[in-house]
């Protein structure tokens, strides 16, 4: 009898601990998001919640990957020297889970040189790498929208502009190539807005939520291949 009543008493203390051990496994920290570009990434034209990289957290919270609320920094109208810069006076020294990257835009836009993209490019994604603890598999970089196929380009000429988007886009998925970061290609997606009006803020040049979220459901299976 002093037996059987010794094997339950090991057993009920033996049980809430096992209990403890399998909560904190399944328990995780959020993983913390640095959002890096310029008017893409801050969505001009839209509120916060639709900003791709807000919906890209919220779609892996749905499939129960962690991901927190991203720190954004990003204005409308930067190039990639321009974010640098910005990048350098926040003076932010933390490392981050997951950083994505979304620039180059504004340098097509000025007619600023593929050559000096790739140069400016090249020492971003060293900095996105830096962000993410030296971690390049904890880095997404996404293409360059044609904003040649918006309402805004109207009288420009469409296909010098699209030319020129897949010139940048090729050197970025290159340096990506060479870097072992993850390159998702965002751009058919945004050619495909051309006929559909609603794709497309009041300025008819940025794109609403409707289109981001498409942005952050091709983004998501990459992340979540990086953070498992």
């Amino acid at each position: 009898m002093r037996f059987i009543m010794l094997l339950l008493a090991l057993c009920s203390c033996a049980g809430p601990s096992r209990m403890l051990t399998s909560a904190a496994s399944t328990s995780s920290a959020p993983v913390s998001f640095l959002a890096l570009g310029d008017s893409y990434t801050i969505g001009e034209g839209e509120t916060a919640a639709h900003r791709w990289p807000v919906q890209l957290a919220a779609l892996a919270r749905q499939q129960g990957l962690n991901l927190a609320e991203p720190t954004i920094i990003a204005r409308t109208g930067w190039t990639t020297a321009e974010l640098q810069e910005a990048i350098a006076a926040a003076h932010d020294h933390h490392t981050y889970g997951l950083v994505s990257l979304l620039i180059g835009v504004n340098n097509q836009y000025r007619g600023q040189s593929v050559a000096l993209y790739r140069t400016e490019f090249r020492a971003l994604l060293a900095t996105a790498i830096a962000f993410a603890g030296g971690q390049p598999r904890h880095v997404v970089v996404l293409s360059i929208p044609d904003w040649g196929v918006t309402p805004f380009a109207h009288d420009r000429n469409r296909a010098q502009i699209a030319q020129e988007i897949d010139q940048f886009n090729l050197v970025a998925h290159e340096e990506c190539q060479h870097a072992d970061v993850a390159f998702v290609d965002i751009t058919p997606r945004t050619r495909a807005a051309a006929s559909a009006e609603n794709q497309f803020t009041a300025d008819g040049l940025h794109y609403t939520g409707a289109q981001m979220q498409q942005w952050a459901t091709l983004a998501l299976p990459v992340v979540q291949q990086q953070l498992r």
